[in-house]
C-alpha cells in the first residue's frame, strides 16, 4: 500500500508539474492576442448554450454516427472522473468508496456502461478513419491534411484508461475490496474471471492495475496538451465566448486594441485587419489552438469541393501552427529577427506536409517563421496562399458545421481587410468593383438615374418616396421595398422585383420605393475586405434611412428586400452605425400575406408525375438568417411537386457569388455554380426531356444558376431547365384563378424559365 500511495503520488506531482507548465504558457499565448470585448456579454445565455452546445453536444449530433460515438466519449470523460476520484482514494485505502454514493449499484452500473460505450465509440471511430482515411479517399476525405498520427494515439490512450479501469476495478472485485456489491457488470464479471487466482494474486494486480490506469490518465493528459486534442479542454471555453448566437450573419466592426477605428481619424498606430499572427484577438488565437481537425468545415466547403486550395480546416490550422511556432517571439523574449538575408524558400516539409498547407512552407521557429508573410505566394513563403485567401465565398457552411464554434469566415475576412486596406494586393476585378461603388454607388456601374427602369413595364404605379426633397414616410405605409442594386440593374433581378411589386400590389400592402435615392448597401466591398468604403456608403444610407423613417420607433421601421446580402446587411450590420430597422425578406411578407389569406394560389390542374421544382438555399438568408421555411412554405402554396437536393437548408451548397465572389473569376477547379446546377439538373431528373425549375430567393443565385443552367444546355444537358425566384412562382399560381385578360400582363413579368 505504501509503496503504491508514493508512487501514485509522485506520478501526479510530476504529471500534474508538466501539465501546470504547459497550460501557463498557452494561457500566455493566447492571452498575448488583441482585446475582444463582448465575448462574455449575456451570461445567461451563453450558460444555456453551453449546456446545449458541451454537455448536449448539439452539433455533433448533427452527424448521428459520429456524433453519437463523440456523445459516448464526451460523457465517458465526465463520468469516468468518479472512478479517477475512487482510483485516487484506493491509493490511501483499497476499500475507498465515495461519500454517500460510493457503493450505489446505480453508479457501479453508470461507470460500467459509459466505458463500454466509449469502447464500442473507439471502435467506430477506428472504422470511420480507416474508411475515409486520406490514402483511400484524397481530397474527398475530411481528414485530408489532419495529423493523423496524433488521432490514432489518442483513440490508443483512450483504450488504455478503459482496459486498465477494468482490470484494478475486476482485481479489486476478486480481491473481496470492491465497494460495489452489484450493478458493475463489467467489472464484477471481471472479478470473476480474477477469482481463481487467489486474493493475493489479485492484491498485486489491483495495485498495478490501480498504478497503470493513474499513469495512463497522465501520459494522457500531457499528451492532450501538446496535440490538436486540446480541444478537450479548450472546446468548452471557446463555445462559451463565442459570437452570440453564432459566427454567422453580420461581420464585426474593425476594431484596434478592442476599440472600433474611426476612419475618418485614425490612431497612427491602429491595426487594420490581420497583417501578422500577433493581430488577432485572442478569441481568434484560441480559435485556432481549439481546432479538432475533424474535417466537417473542408467536407462542406463550396471552394474545397470544387477543387479549390481553400480549406477552411487548413487555414485554421496553418495559423495555429504558425502561432505556435512564433511563440518564442510572442511570448518567450526571444529578439525579432530583421529580414535581411532570410531564406523565404519553400521545404515542403513536415508531419502532415499537402500541396495546400501554407504553413508548411517553412517549418520550425527560425528566424524565417518570425518574419514571413501570414499571406503570400509560395515564393514569398506565405503562411495563407492569395488563391485560399480569394476563395472563399463567406457561405458559413464552415462556421456552421464545426462543432467547437471556430469563426472562419472573421479570421479570412479580417486578413482580406489588411490586404485591401494597408497592401492594395487583391484580386484585379475587385478594383473595378470598388470604383463602381465608389463613383456610381453600385457594382454594376450603372447611373443612379436607372433605378426605377425595373418599373416601367408594369401595369400600375410603384410608390417612390423623395427622400432628397425631405419627405418622410406616410403615417399608413407600411414598409420601405428596398430594390437592391441587383434588383434595379440586373436583368434578372428585375423579374424577381417586378413579381414582388405585383404581389404587393395585388395584396394591398402600403409601401414606398426610394427610386433613384437608393443606394448600394456596401455588403460586396465590406465582404471584399474594404472596410473604408462600406463604412463611407453605409453611413450614408443610414443617415438617408434615418431621415425617411423619422419619428417611427424602430419596430415599426420596415423594410422589406428581395436580396439576402441586402438583409443582413440592412438588418444585420447597420445597427453598427446606429441605424435600426426591422428588416424582412420578400418571402418571409409573402408568405404572411398568403396565411392571412391576402394572397390566394392555385394549384396547376395536371402537375405531372416527377418533381418540377426545387429549391436552392441562399447562404445569406438561410445559414446566416436562418430562413428556411417560407420560401418553401411558398413552393407548397403554389402545389408544384417540389423535391430537396441532397445539399439544402444548413448544408446548402453555396451558388459561389458571396464574399463578393459575384465580381471575381474563377480560374481555379470547376466552378461552383456548375457544380449546384449539376446538382439541381440531378433532383429534378432532367438529364433527358424532363423540365423542371431551379427556386430560389437571391438575385446572385438567380444569376450564378442561370448561367450555369446556360452552359449545361449548351451541352446538352437540362435544357428544359429554368430558374425562378419563388415570388415569379406565387404569382403565376395567384394569377391562375384571375381571368385571361388580367393573367396576361403577369405572363411576361414572371415567366423566365429560358434563363
Amino acid at each position: 500500500m505504501l509503496i503504491t500511495l508514493i508512487l501514485g503520488l509522485l506520478m501526479t506531482v510530476v504529471g500534474l508539474g508538466f501539465a501546470a507548465k504547459r497550460v501557463l504558457w498557452l494561457k500566455n499565448l493566447i492571452m498575448s492576442g488583441q482585446p475582444a470585448p463582448g465575448r462574455t456579454d449575456g451570461a445567461g445565455e451563453r450558460v444555456k448554450v453551453h449546456l446545449l452546445e458541451v454537455f448536449g453536444q448539439r452539433k455533433l449530433l448533427k452527424w448521428s454516427v459520429p456524433g453519437l460515438a463523440h456523445f459516448f466519449t464526451f460523457w465517458g470523460f465526465v463520468i469516468l472522473a468518479t472512478v479517477y476520484l475512487e482510483a485516487y482514494g484506493a491509493l490511501f485505502d483499497k476499500g475507498f468508496a465515495i461519500p454517500l454514493i460510493g457503493d450505489w449499484a446505480a453508479l457501479g452500473f453508470l461507470q460500467d456502461f459509459i466505458a463500454v460505450a466509449v469502447f464500442f465509440s473507439l471502435v467506430v471511430f477506428t472504422v470511420l478513419r480507416l474508411r475515409q482515411a486520406p490514402e483511400r479517399q484524397q481530397r474527398a476525405s475530411r481528414f485530408y491534411g489532419s495529423h493523423l498520427g496524433g488521432a490514432w494515439i489518442t483513440l490508443f490512450m483512450i483504450f488504455n484508461v478503459i482496459w486498465t479501469m477494468f482490470l484494478f476495478r475486476g482485481a479489486a472485485s476478486a480481491a473481496g475490496h470492491f465497494p460495489y456489491d452489484s450493478g458493475a457488470f463489467v467489472s464484477l464479471g471481471v472479478g470473476n474471471l480474477l477469482e481463481p487466482l487467489g486474493e493475493d494474486v489479485n492484491f498485486v494486480l489491483d495495485r498495478v492495475g490501480l498504478l497503470a490506469h493513474i499513469g495512463v490518465m497522465l501520459a494522457f493528459l500531457i499528451f492532450v496538451l501538446h496535440s490538436k486534442h486540446l480541444h478537450i479542454f479548450l472546446a468548452p471555453v471557446n463555445v462559451t465566448v463565442k459570437r452570440m448566437p453564432d459566427g454567422l450573419g453580420p461581420l464585426l466592426p474593425m476594431e484596434s486594441d478592442g476599440k472600433p477605428i474611426d476612419f475618418e481619424d485614425p490612431d497612427e498606430d491602429a491595426i487594420f485587419g490581420r497583417g501578422k499572427i500577433e493581430d488577432f484577438t485572442w478569441k481568434g488565437l484560441l480559435d485556432f489552438e481549439t481546432c479538432t481537425e475533424c474535417g466537417r468545415c473542408q467536407s462542406q466547403c463550396p471552394a474545397w469541393n470544387t477543387g479549390k486550395p481553400l480549406s477552411p480546416k487548413l487555414v485554421i490550422m496553418d495559423l495555429r501552427d504558425h502561432l505556435n511556432a512564433k511563440a518564442p517571439y510572442l511570448i518567450e523574449g526571444k529578439e525579432m529577427p530583421g529580414t535581411d538575408m532570410l531564406d523565404m524558400k519553400p521545404e515542403n516539409q513536415g508531419s502532415h506536409a499537402v500541396p495546400e498547407s501554407g504553413f508548411e512552407r517553412i517549418v520550425g521557429s527560425g528566424p524565417e517563421q518570425a518574419v514571413r508573410p501570414l499571406v503570400g505566394t509560395a515564393e514569398q513563403g506565405g503562411v495563407i496562399d492569395p488563391d485560399v485567401l480569394w476563395a472563399c465565398t463567406s457561405c458559413g457552411a464552415c462556421v456552421e458545421q464545426c462543432p467547437v464554434d471556430i469563426e472562419h469566415v472573421d479570421h479570412i475576412v479580417d486578413m482580406r481587410r489588411y490586404q485591401v486596406l494597408i497592401e492594395s494586393e487583391f484580386p484585379s476585378e475587385l478594383g473595378t468593383l470598388f470604383r463602381n461603388m465608389e463613383n456610381k454607388g453600385n457594382p454594376w456601374g450603372q447611373n443612379n438615374s436607372e433605378r426605377m427602369d425595373w418599373a416601367k413595364d408594369l401595369d400600375f404605379e410603384v410608390p417612390v418616396l423623395d427622400a432628397a426633397a425631405g419627405e418622410s414616410l406616410d403615417p399608413d405605409t407600411e414598409y420601405l421595398f428596398w430594390i437592391g442594386c441587383a434588383g434595379a440593374f440586373d436583368d434578372n433581378a428585375k423579374k424577381t422585383v417586378q413579381a414582388t411589386a405585383e404581389l404587393l400590389h395585388l395584396a394591398g400592402v402600403k409601401y414606398t420605393t426610394l427610386g433613384k435615392e437608393e443606394t448600394c448597401t456596401g455588403d460586396s466591398a465590406r465582404r471584399a475586405g474594404n472596410e473604408f468604403l462600406f463604412q463611407m456608403m453605409a453611413q450614408q444610407t443610414v443617415e438617408m434611412l434615418n431621415s425617411v423613417f423619422e419619428d417611427r420607433e424602430p419596430v415599426k421601421r420596415k423594410i422589406v428586400t428581395t436580396c439576402p446580402h441586402c438583409l443582413n446587411t440592412l438588418g444585420r450590420e447597420y445597427p453598427q452605425l446606429e441605424g435600426h430597422y426591422e428588416v424582412v425578406h420578400h418571402t418571409q411578407l409573402l408568405n404572411k400575406l398568403v396565411r392571412d389569406g391576402k394572397l390566394t394560389p392555385v394549384k396547376p390542374a395536371d402537375n405531372g408525375s416527377g418533381p418540377s421544382v426545387t429549391y436552392h438555399d441562399p447562404c445569406y438568408l438561410g445559414r446566416h438568417n436562418k430562413v428556411y421555411s417560407p420560401p418553401r412554405d411558398l413552393i407548397e402554396a403554389t402545389g408544384m411537386k417540389h423535391a430537396e437536393m441532397p445539399r439544402h437548408a444548413d448544408r446548402s451548397l453555396c451558388c459561389g457569388a458571396g464574399g463578393a465572389r459575384m465580381w471575381m473569376e474563377e480560374h481555379i477547379g470547376k466552378r461552383i455554380n456548375l457544380e449546384r446546377v449539376d446538382e439541381a439538373i440531378e433532383t429534378l431528373g432532367a438529364n433527358g426531356d424532363a423540365a423542371g425549375t431551379v427556386a430560389t430567393g437571391c438575385p446572385f443565385c438567380k444569376v450564378m444558376v442561370s448561367d450555369g443552367l446556360t452552359q449545361r444546355s449548351s451541352e446538352n444537358v437540362g435544357s428544359n431547365v429554368g430558374v425562378k425566384d419563388v415570388s415569379q412562382l406565387l404569382l403565376e399560381s395567384v394569377k391562375r384563378g384571375a381571368t385571361p385578360a388580367a393573367a396576361a400582363p403577369a405572363e411576361a413579368t414572371s415567366s423566365d424559365s429560358e434563363d
